[in-house]
Order: C-alpha cells, then sequence, then structure tokens
C-alpha cells in the first residue's frame, strides 16, 4: 500500500481526528509546557533532544520500520509510522493517543532529513494540534544541519520494528 497525501487524504484525516475527540471525550484540553517560548515551527536535533530528556516535549519518529531498523532511533521517541493501516485516519490517531490524546501537547517530529514533517506539521495545525514543531536537519541531515546521528546524539536500535 503506497501512502500519498492528496486533498481526500487530508479531510479523511480531519473527519478521523475529530471522530477520535469526540469519542475520547474530550471536554477541555489541559495546559502543557509550550515547546519554546517563542513556539518556533523548527527546533535543531540538540534542541529537541534537550527537551525530550526533559520531559517537555514528545518526541515522535514518523519513519517507516525498516528506517528504524537500519539507523535506530533517538532515544526517547515515541515511533508512528507515517504509513499507517487505516491510513490516514489511524495516523491522526496514532498522533493524538502519542501526544496523551491532547491537542495542545507539545509535540516534536522527526524523519530522515526533515521533509515528510516539514509537510505533515501544518497540517496537524490545521487539523487542531496547537504546538507541533519539527526537526528538519531529521535524523540524518539536510541543509537544516547535519542531523541527529552525526551530531552524536544517543540512539537505540530497534530490532523489533
Amino acid at each position: 500500500m503506497r501512502f500519498v497525501m492528496t486533498q481526500d487524504w487530508f479531510s479523511t484525516l480531519v473527519r478521523g481526528l475529530v471522530k477520535a475527540v469526540l469519542v475520547s471525550g474530550l471536554v477541555a484540553a489541559t495546559v502543557q509546557a509550550q515547546v519554546t517560548p517563542a513556539a518556533p515551527d523548527t527546533l535543531s536535533a540538540v534542541q529537541a533532544h534537550e527537551l525530550a530528556q526533559a520531559g517537555e516535549v514528545t518526541l515522535i519518529d514518523i519513519r517507516q520500520p525498516e528506517e528504524w531498523r537500519q539507523t535506530g532511533v533517538a532515544q526517547g521517541v515515541k515511533r508512528v509510522s507515517m504509513r499507517q493501516p487505516g491510513g490516514g485516519q489511524a495516523f491522526a490517531q496514532a498522533i493524538f493517543d502519542a501526544a496523551g490524546k491532547n491537542l495542545d501537547a507539545p509535540i516534536v517530529l522527526i524523519c530522515r532529513t526533515g521533509s515528510r514533517t516539514s509537510r505533515l506539521v501544518p497540517l496537524l495545525k490545521e487539523m487542531g494540534f496547537t504546538n507541533v514543531v519539527d526537526v528538519p536537519e531529521g535524523m540524518l541531515g539536510s541543509r537544516a544541519g547535519p542531523g541527529w546521528i552525526a551530531r552524536g546524539l544517543p540512539v537505540d536500535p530497534c530490532k523489533n520494528c
């Protein structure tokens, strides 16, 4: 099954998230710490690591299981593959669940080079997530920086992914 972002995918994702929020019985959002005082759209790998280690953000790796096995995963990361058996609705639900069923929770997304996360952050914000940012250098580096691995940040093996 190939994952393609289309307008239909986005509509399905929005409907699924709204349903998830209603079903979960969310009545009021809890107050969470902001990612940073200015709440930027991006963080460096070092900033993301520091905030995740301090328990101030939920760091989510959206790559595929084969990518996790190839490089390992950032220490303390939650793994939510973009490609879910249930499509966009299942992906939105998985992000929502990983964030503690809180649309205001501080979430940091990371992928291989920041390309996928840079497209998903605005979509998640349109769906109601209020505090989501990406790591544009990703795990392997990009024009935004050398990446998590090249910076020598801790990586855990992912043998059962």
